[in-house]
């Protein structure tokens, strides 16, 4: 009887975390920076954070790697932060700080407690408006993220992802790795990171995030303070190419000599983020390939014995997304009978509709993955700036469950013959290299 009370306590709480809308106020500075500022007083942490629109997809031929690159060289210092102080400042004063580079953004955060509002805004200020961009530093940097680019290619399975990409775009910038070319950084001079930097490192290119125990007002008299004098840079034309539809299946062996076991892989081509089939499309993965309850593990792993793992990944972009299965093969398996199994399972999708335990099995995935990233003050504050960013409405953090929940079996069922038909994906083949 406990056991069940415990864990009638523990739903009713996610259900009401999950009933809370988080409130936000948001809006622009005169130089083109938009602020969002969320009140959460129940503890006395902050998380400022800055994103800004620039990532690998904004990269020139021959330039690449740059995004990630300065997600390293923005933590060098500044006109007023020495080189090698930037870690004893926020370690002194309790805080945490970390950044991520991504396809379409790179983003900045700082984790303190609440009484250091003033720092970190001075820091993020301090990043935006005159970092240090020497050859000394340019080349301090180049080593580490050389360093980070050997480890990520001696990880078995390292390059996958990169083939995939490779092989699913043409012509869009998707196709390149974020971390780029090692080449492109060696060759670039200070005046391309220079550059680059006047480019996309400015105010009305990001956005400032403020979560946490803060005073509305006194806030944005500190945002005022520390930003409203960044100079406005100049509007960024945007202009990708896009990618002819797939029509036949792209076959593809690569090879990797750090790995003993062969991965067999189905990748294809989605829609981008703010549209409504890929939200449909995140719920057929989890259909078919979200973890060891999904129909393709029980299937491959736990059933037949055909794979050691199957596993996948929905990656939802701006502009596409890419889904793909994963499948390490049991023994001598092939990739042929593999290949058939999971085209059971798609064809089935494509002709039956899911059962009424599926459908809230992968709503409820939904929901628990909601409240788990948005638990704290700096995962809000992360969705926050996604959202404004890249659904043009910051409020789709209080809406995107009903969006999910409005979806119908019909759709799913649609949408799989519409995205995951034979003539319309990447057939990888990813083989140990023989020395």
């Amino acid at each position: 009887m406990k056991k069940i009370l415990l864990t009638l306590i523990l739903f009713l709480g996610l259900n009401n975390i999950y009933a809370q809308k988080i409130d936000f106020i948001e809006y622009d500075l005169e130089n083109g920076l938009h602020v969002i500022l969320h009140k959460d007083n129940s503890a006395p942490v902050i998380s400022t954070s800055v994103m800004y629109l620039v990532g690998s997809k904004e990269e020139k031929e021959g330039r690449t790697g740059f995004a990630h690159f300065f997600e390293h060289l923005l933590f060098t210092g500044s006109k007023n932060i020495k080189e090698g102080e930037w870690d004893k400042i926020v370690n002194s004063n309790g805080g945490f700080y970390n950044a991520n580079t991504g396809h379409d953004r790179t983003y900045y955060y700082n984790n303190f407690p609440s009484n250091k509002l003033e720092l970190t805004l001075w820091i993020e200020s301090e990043r935006m408006l005159h970092p240090i961009i020497t050859d000394k530093a340019i080349k301090t940097q180049q080593e580490v993220v050389k360093e980070e680019k050997r480890l990520s290619e001696n990880q078995p399975y390292g390059n996958l992802f990169q083939v995939v990409s490779e092989n699913l775009f043409q012509v869009h910038p998707y196709k390149s790795f974020i971390i780029g070319s090692m080449e492109d950084l060696d060759a670039a001079s200070v005046e391309d990171y220079q550059e680059f930097n006047e480019k996309f490192h400015v105010p009305n290119n990001a956005a400032l995030i403020i979560a946490g125990d803060i005073d509305i007002n006194n806030t944005k008299k500190l945002v005022e303070k520390y930003f409203s004098e960044i100079p406005r840079g100049k509007d960024i034309p945007r202009d990708y190419p896009m990618e002819q539809e797939i029509n036949s299946t792209i076959k593809v062996e690569s090879y990797d000599q750090n790995i003993q076991i062969p991965a067999y892989v189905l990748g294809y081509r989605t829609a981008g983020h703010n549209e409504r089939e890929a939200y449909i499309m995140e719920m057929i993965s989890i259909y078919l390939s979200g973890g060891e309850s999904s129909k393709l593990y029980k299937n491959l792993v736990d059933d037949k014995k055909m794979a050691l793992q199957i596993s996948s990944q929905n990656l939802s972009l701006e502009d596409y997304g890419v889904y793909f299965i994963f499948a390490l093969p049991m023994g001598e398996v092939s990739m042929e009978n593999i290949v058939d199994e999971i085209d059971n399972e798609i064809n089935s999708l494509q002709t039956d509709l899911i059962s009424d335990y599926d459908m809230q099995k992968i709503q409820n995935i939904i929901e628990n993955r909601f409240v788990s990233s948005n638990s704290t003050v700096a995962g809000i504050g992360n969705s926050l700036a996604h959202y404004y960013f890249f659904h043009d409405n910051t409020n789709v953090i209080n809406t995107e469950i009903d969006i999910y929940k409005s979806i119908t079996k019909q759709e799913i069922r649609d949408a799989a013959k519409r995205l995951l038909g034979k003539n319309q994906r990447l057939e990888l083949k990813y083989l140990p290299k023989q020395n």
